[in-house]
């Protein structure tokens, strides 16, 4: 995947998970890229664990592994914080 790509896939799954995890209003465009892009590596770590594939390419399953990847990382963020 090429830089735009990963920013783009990055910003929708960052977006998607904040507004998951209700930290929307707080998050803005940088974070949510942020968020989506280290997102993908969390969850392409955590499906390979489990058995499953990483991020692929642009499309649905890469935008589902980044989404939940990043609601991880928003999660633990918001414990630590705690």
């Amino acid at each position: 995947m090429g830089l735009c790509s990963w920013l783009v896939l990055g910003g929708i799954a960052g977006w998607l998970a904040s507004i998951i995890k209700g930290t929307n209003a707080r998050m803005g465009m940088f974070a949510n890229i942020i968020a989506g892009i280290v997102g993908a590596m969390v969850g392409g770590w955590v499906f390979s664990f489990f058995g499953g594939r990483g991020v692929t390419g642009f499309n649905v399953y890469s935008l589902l592994v980044a989404t939940v990847g990043a609601v991880i990382l928003l999660s633990v963020l918001q414990a630590l914080r705690k």
